[in-house]
């Protein structure tokens, strides 16, 4: 029997009754007209953004939440219904909305006065201008508006840890600057500690205004899959557990509904992938596994290179000898030897301790403190994650390094 070709395998899929009717009802792009479990956050926001619609100055509004607790999507519902409201209104209005974890357009400073001010139709180039002159062309683009204009700034602590805060002290101060128009700035952020790392100028401008967020629990997260579940798939395609099966082992990681919708998604796309007809729970136990991978993958990806070497040490280590955990101290070692492999300056032995503290809050490591009696505390330190995932790490942290 002949071996089908690439063009049999598509014109199969074709054929096929779909799982899907609107995919993109289970992804974060996707704001729905109804967004169960936030009512008080919808409403408080609404409250401090409505002076917009008579051309005042909204408060400043600091939003922070673990991940998959709503924070973008209700801000960007919010914006939306506040948009429609100008509108009728006849009130000038702007929403401006940047995420500081987008390569090269909100990493540095620059990048994002630039991509601010493209948003307000003034090329600025990618690279060659003095600072100071991005910042005119920006504020004489804000100049030649009149009315009000909200700046969403998501990821904000990303943009801070990189840049530092004298770029939020600046905007936070831009409406001394200004004649037309007033500016007022959303920050959202998952670092609930985040403004404890800021000036207390730029802290006291920015939270004006504090929303706080808390995770959605099994029963909420329920609710929410049920309602999008409607919208994505076609009719009678998930069987009976499915839904509160996702939303159980999101629950499990801090109610993040990104990640219940995620499983979702993706057992659909493992159940069509397979030719079945329905999405059963073994989707969602294959999902479960897909999903933490990819995951934890891009947390990697995105981490500083001084955290990568320390995700590098940890793991050579463990891979090296027969124990399953490891002390600070051995880690340091390790790490001061592929600094100079890769021709990095070894930071302290105090910050690598910090380091190794974000990497078990991300749930790369786990770190557990234990008592040397005289000769003080150390950590010891696992590895939290299947050995498929550690072996792609690894793979991806050599290839990086050149190692």
């Amino acid at each position: 029997m002949s071996q089908k070709t690439i063009q049999d395998l598509f014109s199969d899929y074709m054929d096929k009754e779909p799982i899907f009717s609107n995919k993109k009802a289970l992804t974060i792009s996707y704001t729905p007209e109804d967004v169960p479990h936030r009512d008080n956050q919808i409403n408080q926001l609404g409250l401090i953004l409505a002076p917009a619609l008579k051309n005042d100055r909204p408060s400043n509004v600091f939003i922070y939440g673990s991940t998959g607790t709503g924070k973008t999507l209700i801000t960007t519902y919010v914006t939306n219904q506040l948009k429609i409201a100008a509108k009728k209104a006849e009130s000038d209005l702007y929403i401006m909305y940047v995420n500081c974890k987008m390569k090269r357009v909100a990493d540095t400073e620059y990048r994002l006065l630039a991509h601010l001010a493209n948003i307000l139709e003034k090329e600025v180039p990618a690279t060659g201008l003095p600072t100071d002159h991005v910042y005119k062309i920006f504020f004489d683009a804000l100049e030649e508006r009149k009315g009000v204009v909200i700046i969403i700034i998501d990821e904000i602590d990303a943009l801070i840890s990189k840049v530092g805060d004298e770029l939020l002290y600046n905007l936070t101060r831009i409406n001394q600057e200004l004649q037309n128009i007033k500016i007022s700035i959303i920050g959202i952020s998952n670092n609930l500690s985040f403004t404890d790392y800021i000036d207390a100028r730029v802290k006291s401008a920015l939270s004006e205004e504090e929303l706080v967020f808390p995770p959605y629990n099994a029963v909420q997260l329920q609710d929410i899959l049920f309602n999008r579940a409607k919208i994505a798939f076609s009719e009678d395609k998930i069987k009976d557990g499915v839904l509160s099966k996702c939303a159980a082992l999101a629950a499990q990681e801090h109610g993040d509904a990104r990640r219940a919708l995620d499983l979702l998604r993706v057992a659909g796309e493992l159940a069509e992938r397979n030719n079945n007809t329905q999405i059963t729970e073994k989707h969602v136990d294959m999902a479960e596994s897909k999903v933490d991978m990819d995951r934890i993958m891009e947390v990697v990806k995105t981490q500083p290179k001084q955290s990568k070497a320390v995700i590098c040490s940890i793991f050579t280590l463990l891979d090296g000898i027969s124990k399953e955990k490891i002390l600070t101290g051995e880690v340091y070692d390790t790490y001061k030897n592929i600094c100079s492999q890769i021709s990095l300056k070894p930071l302290t032995q105090r910050r690598i301790s910090d380091i190794i503290t974000e990497l078990d809050m991300l749930s790369i490591i786990s770190a557990k403190v234990i008592s040397k009696g005289r000769y003080g505390r150390t950590r010891e330190i696992g590895i939290a994650i299947s050995k498929d995932i550690h072996s792609r790490i690894m793979d991806y942290l050599k290839k990086e390094f050149y190692l």
